[in-house]
């Protein structure tokens, strides 16, 4: 998710046309012990909600399933799945996607996006007018960096920090950016 304010905020609930279906939370590693626990790797900003009774959806063919429990572990998160009992039983889950639906995702407060929803908008500078199309976002541990396509395909990074990205408006679907000296070239 990428925190900024804007004029309009972004609820959850289901997905609208371009959105995804399904958000990816986690990856399953491998067995741990004897009982059908699951090393599961976190790809999601809220853990706390992969608890018992949580129904998710795992690998390709999105298979149903619902957490017997969760706990925390070095590697992640050990994940235990109603009626996967043995090592054995969790051979075919190993190295596959965990999702949960687009709609049970939580509503983030006012002003912050998840990078989903932020795809596709319109990138443009405050004083040299439009940039380009927001087509990925990197996250880099420090902060995220947007990456934007430009008309003729090339490509720039911009740190998502106040001084650079100063406003969205998710009702425009535009992102207004102060470029840096040298990011970008006069037309």
């Amino acid at each position: 998710m990428a925190p900024r304010k804007t004029s309009s905020s972004a609820g959850s609930g289901s997905p609208s046309a371009g959105e995804p279906e399904y958000l990816v939370v986690g990856f399953l590693r491998r067995a741990h012990g004897v009982r059908g626990e699951m090393v599961m790797e976190i790809h999601t900003d809220f853990p706390e909600r992969l608890k018992a009774k949580t129904k998710v959806f795992v690998g390709d063919k999105r298979q149903p399933m619902t957490i017997s429990g969760t706990r925390v572990h070095q590697e992640g998160l050990l994940v235990k799945f109603k009626d996967i009992d043995s090592p054995e039983d969790t051979v075919r889950y190993r190295n596959q996607l965990v999702y949960v639906t687009a709609a049970d995702r939580p509503q983030l407060p006012e002003g912050q996006f998840y990078h989903h929803e932020l795809i596709g908008f319109d990138v443009v500078d405050e004083e040299k007018g439009p940039v380009g199309k927001l087509t990925e976002i990197m996250q880099t541990g420090a902060n995220d960096v947007y990456i934007v396509t430009r008309p003729d395909g090339s490509e720039i990074l911009l740190p998502v920090i106040p001084s650079v990205v100063l406003d969205i408006e998710a009702d425009r679907r535009l992102i207004r950016v102060h470029l840096l000296d040298g990011l970008i070239e006069e037309s």
